[in-house]
């Protein structure tokens, strides 16, 4: 089971989709030549065409609001850097040309949307229209990530497989429920293993890192300007620990605290949505009318525990054929919490729920889980589990996780086990980790603008100003937003995309401590 709160909520677009349909009726281009040099290679730009299944499927990005079109690309990069005139793969990427003066662009502004696993050649187009005044003066560029979307992607089990897999208890009371989270989990890696044992390996956020500063020069920019959300801050910080002195101006919002193992980060994490949770009963309570889902927000809270525990011992249907599990349920709401403007599919979603009708949940879920309306997976689950692995040398088993259950449900009585048992899925990980955690030091570097958001449930407002700290004295400059959900600037806070303008486009670095309401 991947830990949801690692995981970005790339796809809220295509869930606002899904769901108000519902509610209603209740490209890549092609390789370069092999032998052409990595470094001095070419990209052949063309219109992109519709996302692959890895990626979320779907239809080709519409065009921009001046017309242009959305442009992809692959470049070229070494399959093992310690390697790097071996064996290579194709790294899919996506821009949007400037649309300003031709002498007033900077460069590239390269964009990494989180996950880790999500798809940033679909997700840019999804938010474009967010970064029009950026693209003024930047060409908006993202990419797949290696082992992400088009980008030799991992694969794991098939998508009947993984309604299966998904559908499995992943909050276990007793020793047969164990045993079995344990066995699906096993087989999952398995699958993971035949399936894509080449790329396992190097998956690291390190040879992500390496692969934009390529990517910077193959774009001909001498410095990397670069916009990071969620593990897209991780990323960005090991880039700058890696690359100081090429690191141009970056923002990073959502972040990622580098100081935790994967055990402090899903035990802050669920700190984090047990505040968002909070926050929601008591915005529902507080509105002029009644609200739906209970009288007092320990109300609320008190009907969703109560359903949760129904529907461990009793699912409800679902989206047909499937039935809403307990699981399912608290990923759904989970994924609802990411974002304020979410709250309202929660509602109804829960008003739903307590009637019998679980449709509403589970769209929230899937789109936790990268599943479309079609019954197709993206690869996200498989990549966010391959990357984390990769990344995180902790290594726990179910005895560890018993034992620890105390303290992450006295974090978060309803999103505790849920995510201390996301603890054992890299048990049995084919490949080792690297480290307890990244490290994201980065003498030298230029100011990077970290932005933090008091009521974020996936990545706690603490995470930026411990960025802030390992960067390194000059470099974070921490700007905090009293805000809800997961992330700041797409919050449209005036204030907080004033200061992201103001640095990006005219290099005008903001106060340290400036906070925004």
């Amino acid at each position: 089971m991947p830990n949801p709160s690692r995981l970005r909520a790339a796809a809220l677009t295509a869930t606002a989709v899904a769901l108000s349909t519902l509610l209603a009726g209740c490209g890549g281009g092609s390789q370069e030549d092999d032998d052409e040099d990595l470094w001095g290679q070419e990209l052949r730009w063309k219109d992109c065409g519709a996302p692959s299944e890895a990626e979320g499927g779907g239809s080709a990005p519409s065009p921009l609001p001046d017309g242009d079109a959305w442009q992809c690309a692959t470049m070229k990069a070494p399959l093992d850097w310690d390697d790097p005139e071996g064996a290579t793969i194709g790294l899919a990427l996506i821009r949007a040309e400037a649309s300003g003066e031709p002498d007033r662009r900077i460069g590239s502004l390269v964009f990494n949307f989180g996950g880790p696993g999500g798809s940033g050649v679909t997700t840019l187009p999804a938010f474009g229209q967010d970064y029009a005044k950026l693209r003024t003066r930047y060409d908006l560029v993202s990419f797949d990530p290696r082992g992400v979307g088009r980008s030799d992607p991992v694969e794991c089990l098939d998508d009947e497989q993984l309604d299966t897999y998904f559908q499995q208890d992943a909050t276990p009371d007793d020793q047969a429920e164990r045993t079995a989270l344990v066995a699906n989990t096993e087989k999952f890696n398995a699958a993971c293993e035949k399936n894509s044992k080449k790329v396992l390996p190097h998956v690291r956020t390190t040879d992500a890192a390496r692969d934009m500063d390529l990517m910077r020069q193959v774009l001909g920019d001498g410095k990397l300007h670069y916009f990071g959300i969620s593990y897209g801050t991780e990323l960005g910080g090991v880039y700058a620990h890696l690359f100081p002195k090429h690191v141009g101006r970056a923002v990073f919002d959502a972040v990622v605290d580098p100081t935790q193992t994967s055990e402090q980060s899903s035990l802050g994490q669920a700190k984090g949505f047990q505040l968002a949770l909070d926050n929601f009963a008591e915005d529902c309570v507080s509105k002029t009318e009644d609200c739906p889902v209970g009288d007092t927000a320990e109300d609320v809270k008190a009907r969703i525990a109560r359903l949760l525990k129904d529907l461990d011992r009793k699912p409800i249907p679902g989206v047909f054929p499937r039935k809403l599990t307990e699981t399912a349920a608290t990923g759904g709401i989970a994924q609802a919490l990411y974002s304020k403007d979410f709250w309202e599919y929660l509602t109804e979603g829960l008003e739903q729920a307590y009637d019998g009708d679980g449709r509403v949940l589970m769209v929230l879920s899937d789109s936790l889980n990268g599943r479309n309306e079609d019954g197709e997976y993206s690869n996200i689950t498989a990549a966010n589990v391959a990357i984390n692995c990769a990344d995180d040398k902790p290594r726990y088993d179910t005895a560890y996780v018993q034992g620890k259950l105390p303290e992450f449900r006295d974090a978060s009585p309803l999103f505790g086990d849920y995510l201390a048992w996301s603890m054992v899925g890299c048990t049995d990980w084919p490949v080792a980790g690297a480290a307890d955690h990244p490290d994201v030091g980065a003498p030298g570097a230029p100011p990077i603008l970290v932005i933090g958001n008091t009521g974020d449930p996936a990545t706690p407002y603490e995470g930026a100003g411990r960025m802030v700290d390992a960067l390194g004295k000059g470099v974070g400059v921490e700007l905090t937003y009293k805000g809800q959900g997961h992330g700041s600037y797409d919050s449209k806070n005036r204030c907080v995309q004033n200061a992201v303008h103001g640095y990006l486009l005219d290099g005008k670095v903001p106060a340290a401590n400036t906070v925004c309401s």
